[in-house]
């Protein structure tokens, strides 16, 4: 475990990655985990051994560690097979594991699988995890948005939901491509999240469009951000690591590199971010979307002016170029045409994922 070399600018002290944690702070470590090959059953076992073992690295490493967060495709690699061999259950043994993880080191874990889909199991679904030190699930998220048309999953059907977290602290968990939807992190912080995890992962190319969505992400909605990618390549791909915390106002305060496996930490201030959203009249972006103009008219106007929300809730959205794009399924991709229409399946029926004990 590292306690990165913080970059400018610099808006928050990290603790020194958390060595020296406030009576408030939120210990977080973002595992830079090395980009595996996944083809076989056995090889599964195996990865999931490491990420267990370096569940209990994180913990040695620092033992103020409050949550450790694995990146997407932890367990499967970039390769988008959806074998069945190699799918994980919620409730399965895979799972069970990494919760026992959670328990032998008496700490926090976020961790990614690729969730059977019995509706269509063509389309499994890219899921998300938390459980807390006493191997409670806390958490439970599908990915809204797949990284189309490069992705198969499904698309997530559960909402986001926001926890309470390590600390006191107000959790969320997006998954790589939905930190591209600004939408996202605010449902997150219109929730009541003060922190916002995002796992991926991206390859190189995506490696300035990653920084700015996730200071932007930070700054719109007063909310710290902790994100983290696959690192290392697995000989056809290059993920890149990029283990990145910033905080409510936007700036960057601690960030990592390339390295695989490498664990970059930081102490997160959750009280802060309260304070801010309570505290700030310029640039309270969170509150004044509700509340345009307060200061010409009582409360402000809460009225709903942009046109994509009343189509998008309509079921309406439609673009001024619809039907002209040159993408639109993926085929492009090596993925038939898809003949099923979307219907929300039997778990989404409350709107969120219910967290299990």
């Amino acid at each position: 475990v590292r306690s990165a070399v913080p970059h400018t600018p610099l808006r928050m002290s990290s603790g020194l990655g958390g060595l020296n944690k406030s009576p408030h702070g939120v210990v977080v470590g973002l595992c830079q985990l090395q980009l595996p090959v996944i083809e076989t059953k056995d090889q599964l076992d195996a990865q999931v051994d490491r990420v267990c073992a370096l569940v209990g690295k994180a913990r040695r490493g620092s033992t103020s560690m409050d949550l450790v967060v694995f990146p997407e495709y932890m367990l499967h690699g970039l390769s988008m097979d959806v074998c069945d061999e190699i799918m994980c259950e919620r409730d399965g043994p895979i799972v069970a594991r990494l919760r026992a993880a959670c328990v032998q080191h008496k700490i926090w874990g976020c961790f990614s699988i690729m969730e059977r889909n019995p509706a269509a199991p063509e389309s499994p679904f890219n899921s998300g995890l938390i459980f807390d030190a006493d191997g409670n699930e806390v958490l439970y998220y599908r990915k809204l948005h797949p990284w189309v048309p490069v992705e198969p999953w499904a698309p997530g059907d559960l909402g986001v939901p926001v926890v309470d977290g390590p600390n006191g602290c107000k959790l969320a968990l997006i998954i790589c491509h939905d930190g591209m939807f600004p939408e996202m992190a605010r449902e997150c912080a219109y929730k009541g999240a003060e922190i916002m995890l995002r796992t991926a992962g991206y390859t190189a190319p995506i490696r300035d469009s990653w920084v700015f969505t996730n200071q932007a992400n930070a700054f719109q909605n007063l909310m710290c951000t902790a994100s983290v990618c696959m690192s290392g390549s697995d000989g056809t791909f290059d993920s890149m690591g990029e283990g990145m915390f910033c905080n409510f106002d936007g700036g960057i305060i601690t960030r990592g590199g390339g390295r695989p496996d490498e664990i970059i930490t930081c102490e997160l201030r959750p009280d802060l971010v309260r304070e801010a959203r309570l505290g700030w009249g310029v640039e309270n972006n969170i509150y004044q979307l509700g509340h345009r103009a307060y200061v010409a008219v009582q409360g402000g106007a809460r009225d709903c002016p942009y046109t994509f929300m009343h189509d998008l809730v309509a079921g309406k959205y439609r673009l001024p170029w619809e039907g002209q794009g040159k993408h639109t399924d993926g085929r492009s991709c090596g993925f038939p045409a898809p003949v099923r229409e979307y219907a929300p399946s039997a778990a989404a029926s409350n709107g969120h994922g219910d967290a299990k004990k």
